[in-house]
């Protein structure tokens, strides 16, 4: 289960979401003095999952727009920031980080490569790391499995300094093609027993946009560890409907004046890369 820029701009309230999952953006400087950067969500876990994110920085206060499709319909996705903050060298995995081999990427194997949470993308209340698995504040797909995400966070220095060495992880499989996440997919996840493997896989993974890929880490390279222990029970909703361009993005888009055709998304049902 994991979409891929007209040179001109009508006015914001006729910008369609399929805008926003295509606009490129890497950094450039805003009207309002802040700073926008793009990831592009590619799919894990032979998911079919994709998407696109836009953090915009004013000052110490992030905002994160996420567009993303593909996803688990009515299951709720847990989404961090993930990577670090001491420059050391994370990056999105493979499928060879499946170390055991058994077809599976579950995000203790795929931490290695992405690093520890940095901040929780719930919907409410507390962000911290310790947030990673509060399912019932993340968001949640609507019935064509597409998830629409806006929060803006307040952030310490460190990530101000460091947001092109953080990524975007959306979790959340379908294993076994039911359209829910059971025990019968994948069994148990091995950072909380209670919920299902395939709640806690990793779907997606993106690099912002214009950020050196494999650099040397500075201080040599950290290994990530699994995300904090607990979480309680799916509840939470959220309206699938797209959210529109900031003004801020569409002005750098403006001078972006790029054009390309968004890509159509489709849910692999038989498991395989979209």
């Amino acid at each position: 289960m994991i979409a891929k820029r007209t040179g001109r701009l009508v006015a914001l309230a006729a910008v369609p979401a399929a805008v926003f999952l295509t606009v490129g953006l890497s950094g450039p400087a805003l009207a309002d003095g802040g700073k926008a950067y793009q990831i592009d969500l590619a799919q894990l876990n032979g998911s079919g999952a994709r998407g696109t994110v836009m953090l915009s920085l004013k000052g110490r206060q992030l905002t994160v727009q996420i567009e993303s499709e593909g996803m688990v319909p009515g299951q709720p996705s847990a989404q961090h920031l993930h990577g670090s903050t001491k420059a050391h060298d994370f990056h999105c995995p493979d499928a060879s980080d499946d170390t055991d081999g058994d077809g599976i990427l579950s995000n203790t194997e795929a931490t290695v490569d992405y690093g520890d949470i940095n901040i929780s993308l719930t919907t409410s209340g507390s962000t911290e790391a310790a947030s990673g698995l509060a399912v019932d504040r993340m968001p949640v797909a609507d019935k064509q499995g597409k998830v629409s995400y806006k929060r803006t966070i307040p952030v310490g220095q460190d990530v101000v300094d460091s947001i092109k060495d953080l990524h975007v992880v959306q979790h959340g499989i379908d294993r076994n093609n039911n359209d829910k996440y059971d025990f019968e997919g994948a069994g148990k996840s091995e950072l909380d027993p209670k919920l299902p493997q395939e709640a806690t896989a990793p779907t997606n993974c993106g690099e912002v946009k214009g950020a050196a890929v494999g650099s040397i880490p500075v201080g040599g390279i950290e290994t990530g560890g699994s995300a904090p222990q607990g979480a309680s029970a799916p509840t939470a909703t959220m309206a699938g409907a797209a959210i529109a361009l900031s003004v801020a993005a569409v002005g750098a888009v403006t001078a972006a004046r790029r054009r390309v055709t968004a890509v159509p998304v489709r849910r692999d049902r038989t498991g395989g890369a979209a």
